[in-house]
């Protein structure tokens, strides 16, 4: 193996798919409310998510707030296609997320889904949110 062929040490190397970029969740992830374990990195999406505050100091689960976005007024455009529009607030699966504390009420993060193309990946229109232990 010359030098250009040798692998970068402290980059993690995967010979097949890695699971967790397909979306696949931690087996040690926290899913609910943390209860005093510490939290290295929060992953925000579709659901509420463990957290702990960094305005409030306070550690919980969010709460979440939609608004319509792009992919959802492209869902609502192909009624033929799909039978359903992506603009009622009871189909918000499309929709971007924006995360809150429950204690401060301030924003803590967004998930915004600006891929319109994902009216077509129906497997990947609800994600769960999840906490990686410290």
């Amino acid at each position: 193996m010359g030098q250009q062929d040798q692998p970068v040490v402290g980059v993690p190397y995967y010979a097949g798919q890695n699971p967790y970029q397909a979306g696949a969740i931690p087996p040690n992830a926290i899913v609910g409310d943390p209860k005093g374990i510490p939290i290295q990195q929060t992953m925000y999406r579709d659901t509420p998510a463990p957290f702990s505050c960094v305005y409030c100091g306070n550690s919980g689960v969010t709460f979440v707030r939609s608004k319509p976005s792009l992919a959802a007024v492209v869902g609502c455009m192909m009624p033929l296609m799909l039978g359903f529009c992506f603009l009622c607030p009871s189909m918000d699966c499309l929709w971007h997320k924006y995360h809150y504390c429950p204690s401060c009420k301030e924003k803590v993060a967004d998930f915004e889904k600006s891929d319109p193309c994902a009216v077509m990946d129906p497997p990947h229109w609800t994600q769960e949110s999840f906490a990686l232990p410290a």
